[in-house]
């Protein structure tokens, strides 16, 4: 049976160490937080297409990077293709920073997605519903973003932003193979 004893009011010390052993608690029980930089891209519309990303573990400085390609593939199933392989390099619930260029990825999961699941996976085109392009991995994204707590930061592509322009490069040969 544990017991607590009062903190003496006349013990500042005492006290700021008790606040301190609770945020650490807090801490460790909280899912770490990650960076993710994602890109892809194609050579031609629809065409050989590659994927990258790079996850940055700020805590611990690690980096992790992978890349992957298609041969005929659009650029928009390489952007959700590389933030998808990004999630599913986690191993755990995590707390993650998207950073990509990508504005379809980024309004897909912010403001569409919630209206495709609510029309069955379809999409408003006119006046009637139309299924979801790359519905397949759409879903796949949206089982990744219940396990992990995402938020979502565009950043300019081609601006200068070192891990956007890395993953860039990372993309751009993995589709380079396919030339």
């Amino acid at each position: 049976m544990s017991r607590q004893t009062p903190v003496p009011r006349d013990d500042p010390d005492r006290g700021s160490e008790q606040r301190e052993q609770q945020q650490e608690c807090e801490r460790m029980t909280q899912p770490s937080e990650v960076h993710l930089y994602t890109d892809g891209g194609c050579s031609g519309n629809p065409g050989p297409g590659g994927w990258a990303f790079l996850l940055r573990h700020p805590a611990s400085g690690k980096v992790l990077e992978r890349s992957g390609g298609a041969r005929e593939t659009t650029n928009n199933r390489m952007e959700l293709t590389a933030v998808i392989e990004g999630l599913s390099a986690l191993k755990k619930p995590t707390r993650v920073q998207l950073f990509t260029d990508s504005v379809y990825v980024g309004k897909g999961m912010s403001e569409w997605m919630p209206k495709w699941k609510a029309n069955g996976w379809r999409r408003r085109a006119g006046k009637k519903l139309v299924p979801v392009k790359n519905e397949e991995l759409w879903r796949r994204l949206d089982q990744l973003l219940r396990i992990h707590q995402v938020q979502y930061t565009r950043v300019a592509g081609h601006s200068g932003h070192p891990e956007n322009d890395r993953v860039d490069e990372l993309a751009v040969a993995a589709y380079q193979k396919y030339l």
